[in-house]
């Protein structure tokens, strides 16, 4: 691997009412303009929108498909615009830097008209 270096893309698909409500379950995130559209609405949302931190939970399992768990030390996200449904993820990921015995990263999740949802930074350990 070298700098520079484009990880395989990940493709998350399309993201669903049903997929925010199972997500609200899991995590305990109940707040209602993810899951309840009138709220949202009225909320000046126009509509739900998906969790953050379930689409940075995309770009760590993505990190997981490129990297052992193991080797990851270090992973900082930046959370940078809405997703709603209907929205289609992709995590992108690249080699950015090198020092001695790690590799510097970057990932971006973007939907399918290229906006960007969370960036994120993160370290690894080389195999």
């Amino acid at each position: 691997m070298r700098v520079g270096y484009e990880l395989p893309l990940v493709e998350k698909g399309e993201i669903t009412h049903t997929q925010l409500v199972r997500y609200a379950g899991a995590s305990g995130d109940f707040n209602p303009i993810h899951t309840v559209v009138p709220f949202a609405e009225k909320v000046g949302l126009g509509g739900v929108i998906a969790h953050g931190m379930m689409i940075m939970g995309f770009i760590g399992q993505a990190i997981g498909t490129w990297f052992h768990p193991d080797q990851l030390l270090h992973f900082s996200v930046r959370f940078q615009a809405m997703t709603r449904p209907g929205e289609r993820i992709t995590v992108r990921g690249e080699v950015v830097g090198e020092t001695g015995d790690t590799w510097k990263c970057q990932a971006t999740a973007v939907n399918e008209a290229g906006e960007k949802k969370v960036s994120a930074s993160f370290e690894v350990q080389k195999a």
